[in-house]
């Protein structure tokens, strides 16, 4: 189990050894979570804690993954262990940095970690406390043990290579108007990578913002995929943010082992890669 309703969190927390995790994006992150979150959370950042900052995204993208060294020292500083069960929410119906988080703890290793689907609007509505209380970091820590990212990820180079493999399939989960480049409001440039199909990550979700049923999930990407080896699907979003939402989504639907490009839209665009417009 990977997904968890709002109605869970008190039911899982009071198990013991739980830390729950509020994660945001965004200039104003921080801001956000000081205005309102769950009662007991504690905050990471995607731009400075979830992110490795570049001075060119060309060089990874626009929120490449952070050292091995950081993240156990980040880790450690939030309490977590290999043991602990971890709860991790964002406000955007857990579909950026939530799913950043619970992806970089699967690939640290790390067992029991959740993430709350529809995030802090499932939370509010569910009558859970919000609070303007912020915990501090740990001062006193053992650094959590992790050297390397054990999640299957790939590189620009490899991407370009199996764009022209029938045997790969590589996923665009942006919007589809930004796939198709009618506009691009964050990258330098509108459209996707030649070859690349569009399954926008909002469609995991329904209306109410919360994950569809794995039963659903199932049949949706198993004909998508059309029998794929997940060793063979590559999925990307703009800055391999978004990508993790859609990852969380086929792990849900039992398949395991895609591959995330990290460096994503905005880099193969920086790179003077060819690039699409309209449908595939």
């Amino acid at each position: 189990m990977n997904i968890i309703k709002a109605s869970e969190i008190e039911e899982i927390s009071s198990t013991g050894d739980t830390v729950i995790i509020d994660a945001r994006g965004g200039a104003d992150a921080e801001d956000r979570f000081d205005t309102g979150h769950l009662d007991g959370a504690m905050f990471v950042n995607l731009e400075t804690d979830l992110s490795k900052k570049v001075e060119n995204p060309a060089d990874g993208g626009r929120h490449p993954l952070p050292d091995a060294e950081k993240i156990g020292q980040l880790l450690g500083q939030l309490g977590i262990t290999p043991k602990t069960k971890v709860i991790v929410y964002d406000d955007k119906r857990g579909a950026m940095a939530a799913a950043r988080f619970w992806w970089m703890l699967k690939a640290a290793g790390h067992e029991e970690v959740y993430v709350v689907s529809g995030g802090l609007e499932a939370i509010i509505k569910e009558g859970l406390t919000i609070s303007q209380d912020a915990l501090t970091l740990l001062t006193e820590y053992p650094d959590y043990p992790f050297e390397e990212w054990l999640l299957p990820t790939v590189s620009l180079k490899e991407v370009e290579q199996a764009v022209s493999n029938p045997d790969y399939v590589v996923i665009d989960v942006r919007e589809n108007y930004r796939y198709k480049g009618e506009s691009e409001p964050i990258d330098l440039v509108a459209g996707h990578i030649p070859g690349a199909i569009n399954i926008p990550y909002v469609e995991n979700m329904g209306e109410d913002g919360n994950f569809l049923s794995s039963e659903y999930l199932k049949q949706k990407y198993t004909a998508a995929l059309a029998g794929k080896d997940p060793e063979k699907i590559i999925v990307h979003c703009g800055s391999g943010v978004t990508a993790c939402h859609t990852l969380l989504a086929l792990e849900d639907a039992g398949i395991a082992g895609a591959n995330l490009y990290v460096g994503s839209w905005s880099e193969w665009s920086r790179n003077d890669k060819p690039i699409a417009t309209g449908e595939i």
